[in-house]
């Protein structure tokens, strides 16, 4: 019985109770108030008469006043029942009448199944539409069914964890299976689903590392670790900050690639506009865009000021951006050389850690709870805590906490104790990452984003530069461009994507000026967020984008 049921039957159950209670009132009343007594019949009668104001016969008018009382009491309990009934029953079935019922199967061919949804499907949902991929969500609970349909979302409602729920996504024409729901519904799903079709590629997300190879037991071709993706993140991220090196970038040709330079405290870029920079004049590299406390901006004002808290998305010769990157770091270089902070030993600490090992950087660990690889034991956001880590002389603090408001107030307190350092930190909600921001951090990654892009990666083979922040390098055609120039085209206005550079015969051509003019057999390399780039593919006609290498 569901909830709609069980009040159904409630109200029913009160309805009955409440007019059997009347009517034995009113034969009392009648017999022993009025001295003329009736059956209970008629006095079930005269009680529904009330309830539904139709009426009281020859039995009015009363002589006492406690009968008065009780017939009044009588029409204001109907009136009562009656008010009830509306939302109760009949305003819900209207609704239902009015509602669109989500689809219960798809005809889709060479798409990608989600079955489950959660934060990190949402990114992944926005990267298949920016890659023009066909999609279908597979859910069983028909109001988030419903709310998918009416988004203009695919979606199919049927219980995932059936054959019959895989079938009617029609996953046997499916590119792919994206698992996206608990450990144990995960292995329930990727049954199903191998038994529908043995060949279908099905990846699977885990939220314990440890069940991943019962995951693929169960058919899974790839499992995915939330924890240890964004764990990873972190530690290439902090390893950027305190090295020389570029970290990751995306290679457009053989000496043209596209990389992110955070801006530190105290650099020669801080505080000043894009304008004063000079970056294009005096280094030949491109500002592609940038991030400004977490919000990408492609081709941001000339006007604007760069600050920590800016991330440029630069574009140009490796040895230019080696050189560029001298300046955004701080010329305080001993910090360089000095331990790293790690706050936070669970999943995406312990992976921060293990990485950082690994390449040996020497960090310090801090946690509430004592274990053999923690460091100094006690709650970050204590002051003399930090100062036992040692966080005076660390080159960076990395922030793997696991709550949000945790985090938000531990980068308060690491800021206030050290103004310089570098504050890279984990959320749980992208919601969240502005008031980390705001807070005092330099870097935010968000579990949800993060995770979800290295699942694009993983499902499209579309490598996704800045898996944390979300921005797409795509090599594309433009068939509608042809004939126009760059300055005619007003690519960026009109999309908010960059034309980052043209592949046309064989050359890669990365020096565009504005009267540049695209041919129909131009391809493009353009960078953008996952809604710009859909944007940019509606409107040059693309038919076929693919993934930029990413190289580290």
């Amino acid at each position: 019985m569901n909830a709609q049921q069980r009040r159904a039957a409630g109200y029913v159950a009160l309805l009955v109770t409440v007019t059997a209670a009347y009517a034995l009132a009113y034969q009392w009343g009648m017999a022993h108030l009025e001295g003329r007594p009736v059956t209970f019949v008629r006095a079930l009668g005269v009680t529904v008469q009330s309830f539904t104001s139709t009426g009281y016969g020859e039995d009015a008018p009363w002589a006492t006043a406690p009968m008065n009382v009780l017939v009044m009491l009588m029409q204001l309990t109907g009136l009562v029942l009656l008010v009830l009934t509306l939302p109760l029953f009949a305003a819900p079935w209207v609704e239902r009448r009015l509602e669109v019922d989500p689809p219960t199967s798809s005809d889709l061919t060479d798409h990608v199944v989600v079955a489950g949804f959660s934060a990190r499907g949402e990114t992944l949902i926005d990267e298949l539409v920016a890659a023009g991929v066909p999609y279908v969500i597979l859910v069983d609970d028909r109001e988030a069914a419903r709310r998918h349909h009416e988004a203009g979302r695919s979606v199919v409602f049927a219980n995932p964890e059936t054959t019959v729920g895989f079938e009617a996504a029609n996953v046997a024409a499916a590119h792919s299976v994206v698992l996206d729901d608990t450990d144990e519904a995960n292995a329930m799903m990727a049954l199903s689903a191998r038994d529908v079709d043995d060949d279908v590629r099905i990846v699977s997300f885990a939220q314990d590392s440890d069940v991943g190879t019962y995951l693929e037991y169960a058919g899974a071709d790839e499992v995915l670790s939330p924890h240890d993706i964004l764990g990873r993140s972190l530690a290439d991220k902090v390893t950027a900050t305190v090295s020389a090196d570029l970290g990751e970038t995306v290679s457009i040709s053989e000496d043209f690639v596209v990389a992110e330079l955070p801006v530190q405290a105290g650099s020669d870029l801080d505080g000043v506009t894009l304008a004063e920079s000079g970056i294009r004049e005096r280094t030949g590299v491109n500002v592609v865009g940038a991030w400004f406390e977490g919000q990408f901006v492609g081709g941001p004002d000339p006007e604007r000021p760069i600050d920590r808290n800016t991330v440029l998305l630069v574009a140009g010769a490796e040895s230019n951006l080696e050189s560029l990157k001298g300046e955004t770091t701080a010329e305080h270089r001993s910090r360089a050389h000095g331990p790293v902070v790690i706050a936070g030993h669970g999943g995406v600490g312990s992976t921060v850690k293990n990485v950082l090992d690994s390449r040996g950087v020497e960090n310090t660990v801090v946690d509430v709870t004592d274990g053999s690889a923690v460091d100094v034991v006690g709650d970050v956001s204590d002051p003399g805590v930090l100062a036992e880590a040692g966080v005076e002389e660390a080159a960076a603090v990395v922030l793997a906490l696991g709550e949000d408001a945790d985090t938000v107030f531990a980068t308060l307190v690491a800021r206030e104790e050290v103004s310089d350092v570098e504050i890279v930190a984990r959320v749980d909600e992208a919601d969240a990452a502005s008031k980390v921001y705001a807070a005092g951090a330099d870097y935010v990654m968000a579990l949800a984003t993060v995770s979800g892009r290295m699942l694009a990666d993983t499902v499209l083979g579309e490598n996704v530069m800045s898996l944390d922040i979300g921005v797409t390098i795509v090599n594309t055609d433009a068939p509608n461009l042809a004939g126009r120039t760059l300055a005619g085209a007003d690519v960026r206005e009109r999309t908010g994507c960059t034309v980052v550079a043209v592949e046309r015969d064989g050359t890669v051509r990365t020096d565009l000026s504005p009267d540049f003019e695209f041919h129909s057999d131009d391809r493009l390399v353009v960078a953008g967020t996952d809604e710009d780039v859909a944007s940019f593919n509606e409107f040059v006609g693309s038919v076929a984008a693919t993934g930029v290498g990413v190289h580290t």
